[in-house]
């Protein structure tokens, strides 16, 4: 295929997170499942969502594992397969364990796949602005759950049962949609250099090591990293499964329509966030920018706290807001720390926090790719 503008890709790879992200809705998609499965518990719902954040680890790990034998391209289409089979499957379910099979685990799967696919491939046509890009792309893994939740909620019939048709359609409309984009990638070749800047000149960042993942995981600033980001990817994750509780809790006169609303205040947050904040790490560095994540997490504890004593929804949406902003700014803080670990993943979402993948004249370009993807799984 013929090179576009680098910016045709870039939206090639946003419509693919839009319909990757779906999986972040599932606080709105299981609604009318529970509705009409009342003996099931909120903890075996909720079990759904935790399936998917693990399939979805993964499935981003074995497009790194598999680099080489599994293009990007391919990958992409084994995600809309995926998704394809575990709507179905979903959609037929009579007893948890189907909604695992087909929910938690296939379409969590699909989208990690999906999910490394774009990000390892789309970012290396803008090393010049990998924050920027990068908070470009996640804009429409973030706010997939919002646009689709909200159609969700209006296409699906009232009555019990009505969703296993929404189902089949988010179904057959994801794997059209990955089919199709998936002609769309194509990785920039060897001699690719970013356009020149404003100045007249093309924008050039300070060479970072390439440090191996063996490597990178001996490294003592990795594991304070790892276990950082664990703890607010935790915090972020589970306020995505239970925000429809939240606002039932805070006040059980509202409609269906402005809880989907209200949730999805996370996802629009989320995604403009995104493109904000990126450019703004690419501006400030790291260390103000995880100061602001702790910060805003700690806020929207406390600001979550209070709505619940009191029953206010307007204080709930406060919440929900900052909420959605803290949890994008996890996206990729470590990109430049003091070792100027190259790459360096952040854990839920498989980033590449640099975006930078220079030719490597010491080592094959698969084994390279290979390298890359792990980096960015891990």
């Amino acid at each position: 295929m013929k090179q576009l503008n680098r910016w045709v890709y870039a939206i090639v790879g946003v419509i693919v997170l839009l319909f990757a992200g779906l999986v972040y809705a599932w606080s709105v998609l299981s609604t009318p499942i529970g509705a009409e499965f009342t003996g099931w518990t909120k903890a075996q719902l909720s079990l759904t969502f935790t399936l998917v954040m693990i399939l979805f680890c993964i499935g981003s790990l074995l497009c790194g594992l598999l680099a080489g034998r599994l293009s990007a391209k391919n990958a992409v289409r084994l995600g809309a397969v995926l998704f394809l089979a575990g709507f179905f499957i979903a959609s037929r379910c009579q007893s948890p364990l189907t909604l695992y099979l087909g929910f938690g685990v296939l379409c969590g799967l699909g989208s990690g796949l999906s999910y490394n696919a774009v990000m390892s491939t789309m970012v290396r046509w803008f090393p010049d602005r990998p924050g920027l890009i990068s908070g470009v792309l996640l804009m429409g893994f973030g706010g997939g759950s919002f646009l689709i939740g909200k159609l969700y909620q209006a296409w699906t019939p009232a009555g019990v049962g009505g969703w296993r048709t929404s189902f089949l359609v988010l179904g057959i409309v994801c794997f059209a949609v990955l089919a199709v984009c998936s002609f769309f990638f194509v990785a920039p070749g060897a001699d690719f250099t970013a356009p020149a800047g404003k100045g007249g000149n093309a924008v050039s960042r300070p060479a970072a090591a390439d440090v191996k993942p063996a490597d990178m995981v001996r490294r003592p600033t990795f594991w304070l990293y790892y276990v950082w980001a664990i703890a607010v990817s935790a915090a972020g994750l589970a306020l995505i499964s239970q925000a429809s509780g939240v606002v039932w809790q805070a006040s059980a006169d509202q409609t269906a329509a402005s809880v989907a609303t209200i949730v999805g205040l996370i996802s629009i947050c989320n995604a403009v966030g995104r493109v904000l904040f990126g450019g703004m790490y690419d501006k400030y560095g790291r260390s103000l920018s995880m100061q602001l994540v702790n910060g805003l997490f700690i806020l929207t504890s406390a600001v979550l706290l209070l709505a619940m004593s009191r029953g206010s929804v307007a204080v709930v949406i406060l919440g929900f807001v900052l909420g959605g902003l803290a949890m994008q700014l996890v996206n990729g803080l470590f990109r430049r720390h003091a070792h100027q670990l190259r790459l360096l993943p952040r854990l839920f979402r498989s980033r590449p926090l640099s975006g930078e993948f220079p030719p490597d004249q010491h080592e094959p370009d698969l084994r390279q790719l290979r390298q890359h993807r792990l980096r960015c799984a891990v």
